[in-house]
Parts: C-alpha cells; sequence; structure tokens
C-alpha cells in the first residue's frame, strides 16, 4: 500500500470522527507542506471560511515556513481571527497529520490565545 493511500485512510478516518460533532462547531483544518502550513475555521453547515492563516502572508512570510516557530505564529494568528470572526470553540482536523511537531505546535499556540478545542 503506498504512503498516499495510507495517509488518505487517516485523513478520512478523523474527517468520519469530526462528522459526529454533534453540537456543529467549525472545524480548523491544518494543511502542512513541506515550506509552509496553512490553517483554516470552516464552518461545515453553510460551507464557508471564517478564518485563515498561512505562512504565505506578508506579515509572517519573513520567517521560514517550515519551523516549529512559524507554525506558532499561525496558531496565534488563527486564534485571533477567529475570535474576532465570533468563533470561541472549534474541532480540531489535523487533517490524517501525526499529532507532533508543527500540528502540535500550531494547535498549543492556539488554545493559548483562546480557541477551545
Amino acid at each position: 500500500m503506498a504512503y498516499l493511500d495510507i495517509k488518505i485512510k487517516r485523513k478520512n478516518r478523523v474527517r468520519r470522527a469530526l462528522k459526529t460533532n454533534k453540537d456543529q462547531r467549525p472545524r480548523l483544518s491544518v494543511f502542512r507542506s513541506s515550506k509552509n502550513i496553512y490553517a483554516q475555521v470552516i464552518d461545515d453547515v453553510n460551507g464557508k471560511t471564517l478564518a485563515s492563516a498561512s505562512t504565505l502572508e506578508k506579515d509572517i512570510r519573513k520567517t521560514n515556513g517550515s519551523d516549529v516557530e512559524a507554525a506558532k505564529d499561525i496558531g496565534k494568528l488563527i486564534a485571533e481571527r477567529a475570535l474576532k470572526a465570533g468563533v470561541e470553540k472549534v474541532v480540531f482536523d489535523r487533517s490524517g497529520y501525526l499529532y507532533h511537531g508543527r500540528v502540535k505546535a500550531l494547535a498549543d499556540s492556539a488554545r493559548e490565545n483562546g480557541l477551545q478545542f
């Protein structure tokens, strides 16, 4: 079985667990590439993105987008933008990535800055 098949199965398993979300909280989705990290707060009921942040933005771009410090900055930024949009509680969607390194740093930083999940 190829790595991509395993990743897709893991992603679908995580997403299936999130769909059983009874109180329909928005989803904090993380995408991690080899050079950057992206985060979105998505309202799945209405199909809208409420807040987003990535290391490609001009004020964050000065740092290396593929390290833990950049992930912490993105976590802080997504928490601020989500709170500004009126979202306090979210469900964390790690998109099949292991909860380790940059993904964990982003989640911890978002929690420290006011998001609850």
